[in-house]
């Protein structure tokens, strides 16, 4: 028996946006589904926004998403909380950070560098104690991802 467990990410209008971002850094398909497309009238004010989208990669990426109905602005998924690093801690009142693991430093570089775009650094990508390469960010949409090359087991 086994069990999958994928990321879903709630925003206020930039969806498409996030989906389509993460399929440029990570690889994949996007796979968007309206309200319209799910019988909203398309003339009804957020009916063009994602209420299904996924990015689904070869490598093993998934990412859910949807746009809320209400006001557009700064995604729910950035409305969580704040991060800092202080004295090699990590500081947060956010209820959640994504993590990507890659096999090896120039794997994760890319993705960092992809992931850095308009991006808030939290803590740079650097080798640690635990890890070749581990770094924070917030990304333009407001997640905090949590980088790192994968220890082997």
């Amino acid at each position: 028996m086994s069990i999958t467990t994928t990321t879903h990410l709630n925003f206020t209008g930039t969806a498409r946006a996030a989906l389509e971002f993460y399929a440029e850094v990570f690889g994949g398909e996007v796979s968007i589904a309206t309200y319209a497309q799910l019988g909203m009238p398309a003339e009804l004010p957020g009916a063009s926004n994602v209420v299904f989208g996924r990015v689904d990669a070869p490598n093993g990426f998934r990412v859910l998403a949807y746009d809320t109905l209400g006001q557009p602005g700064e995604g729910l998924a950035g409305a969580a909380g704040e991060t800092r690093r202080e004295q090699g801690t990590t500081v947060t009142s956010a209820p959640f950070f994504l993590a990507a693991s890659g096999e090896t430093l120039d794997e994760v570089t890319g993705y960092w560098e992809a992931l850095s775009a308009g991006a808030t650094v939290i803590e740079p990508l650097a080798a640690s104690a635990w890890s070749a390469g581990f770094g924070m960010l917030r990304d333009r949409f407001g997640v905090t991802w949590v980088l790192d090359v994968a220890v082997a087991a």
